[in-house]
């Protein structure tokens, strides 16, 4: 790259739209470039500084440059940055990993979360010798060809009929995919009932996207799996040791069989897992399970020793007293911040979701599932989080995730942005 000064983000985006497909990385709106992070907070290269809701999609659950954090890397970094072999911080993470999470004997370590979803299915298949995958419309478990199936369809088709939600993604894909609406256990069931002796696993986000589960829909699939011999499968990658030290599958009391972690367990770098019930990990093994019921995988950076010690940190900063009663009550009083707003400016709405992640849907009716979701005024949500960011509030388009490095002066922020965003939309 050539020697140059800071540039702004106009600059940066012409130079991406060059050497990047669509001018971005694929995440995020490409118009913006973050330069730097620290706590709670982010300055893109114009210089404007945010309080930052998106937090890099979750993982800085602490907020960026957490201190302890970066004390935990730079000790490691002068040993090595990353071996394709075993290292002892690996194990040590995985360790944690199953003294917290209620489903977890064993774990495998990935790269990304969407990795650790496409495994878990596959050992869901290699497990029972089934085929099928039920997946819930609207819930995302990644970029796999399986994952791509109604993530966010438009077109609305009749269940379990798979909407594929990307090119290149063959038609035998869809045809082992059964797509059911979230928190509706009788027409799971019903699906069940056609097809459960060809059903390999159940995947769901126990949160999904924002939508909580409704009581006994989770407690309705563990019977449904346990009835038909199907691997229920948590995709965790968000919730786990957010909602609480033990993921949602703590908060709500259900165990999976397995689960998919990440974002959080890597501190802010590239890690996940797959963690579950020991016969089912077994097929990782082949000397226990045979070549014909092995399942292969390999992964250049899976569980590097950078990675592990920028989570064990992270994990040990959160199991310290209070801090999950400080990110609920963190969660809480923004969705409060932003329901007294909405509602004094007399604007329809709904605060959907968990204290730890959660957005406003703008719609007058109960949201119990992605098609409520849909149905929200999509232009009023646009509108709303333009006017957050203009008034210094960096969010995705969907979702508001509170960390621990939140101070007074963000929660004032924040309170005098949401209070100009919902005047902006009554002016309309």
């Amino acid at each position: 790259m050539d020697d140059i000064a800071p540039a702004s983000n106009a600059i940066w985006a012409q130079r991406a739209r060059a050497v990047l497909p669509a001018g971005g990385l694929g995440n995020f709106d490409p118009a913006i470039f973050i330069r730097r992070g620290r706590g709670s907070r982010v300055w893109d290269e114009d210089g404007k500084e945010y309080v930052d809701y998106l937090i890099g999609s979750g993982p800085m659950l602490l907020g960026h440059g957490h201190p302890e954090v970066l004390e935990a890397i730079r000790e490691q970094l002068p040993n090595g940055l990353t071996f394709f072999a075993n290292n002892a911080a690996a194990v040590e993470l995985a360790e944690e990993i199953c003294g917290a999470v209620a489903c977890a004997e064993q774990v495998r370590f990935l790269a990304s979360g969407g990795e650790a979803d496409m495994y878990a299915m596959r050992l869901a298949r290699a497990f029972t010798g089934r085929d099928k995958i039920l997946k819930f419309e609207g819930g995302y478990h990644g970029m796999s060809a399986e994952a791509q199936m109604s993530l966010a369809p438009t077109c609305l088709a009749d269940f379990p009929q798979a909407v594929p939600d990307s090119a290149g993604i063959p038609e035998t894909v869809r045809a082992e995919m059964l797509i059911a609406p979230f928190n509706d256990p009788e027409r799971v069931e019903s699906l069940l009932k056609q097809h459960g002796e060809k059903v390999a696993g159940i995947i769901v986000e126990p949160l999904q996207r924002i939508v909580p589960p409704e009581p006994g829909f989770l407690q309705a699939l563990r019977a449904l799996c346990d009835r038909y011999g199907i691997v229920l499968i948590f995709d965790e990658v968000v919730t786990g040791f957010r909602f609480a030290y033990g993921g949602a599958q703590e908060a709500y009391g259900v165990t999976p069989d397995l689960c998919t972690l990440g974002k959080v367990i890597g501190g802010g770098f590239p890690l996940a897992a797959v963690a579950g019930r020991k016969p089912i990990m077994d097929h990782f093994d082949k000397s226990l399970v045979g070549a014909d019921r092995w399942l292969m995988m390999l992964g250049t950076l899976s569980g590097n020793p950078i990675a592990a010690a920028a989570g064990l940190k992270t994990m040990e900063i959160l199991r310290r007293d209070g801090a999950y009663e400080r990110l609920h009550g963190f969660g809480r009083r923004l969705m409060k911040i932003i329901h007294d707003h909405l509602a004094a400016a007399g604007i329809a709405h709904r605060i959907v979701g968990h204290p730890t992640l959660f957005d406003v849907v703008f719609t007058d009716r109960e949201v119990r599932s992605y098609r409520d979701v849909l149905a929200g005024d999509a232009a009023l949500q646009t509108r709303f989080n333009a006017a957050l960011r203009a008034n210094g509030i960096f969010k995705s388009a969907g979702k508001l995730y509170p960390c621990l490095a939140l101070s007074e002066a963000d929660f004032a922020q924040t309170e005098a942005a949401v209070a100009a965003a919902a005047q902006a939309l009554t002016a309309a």
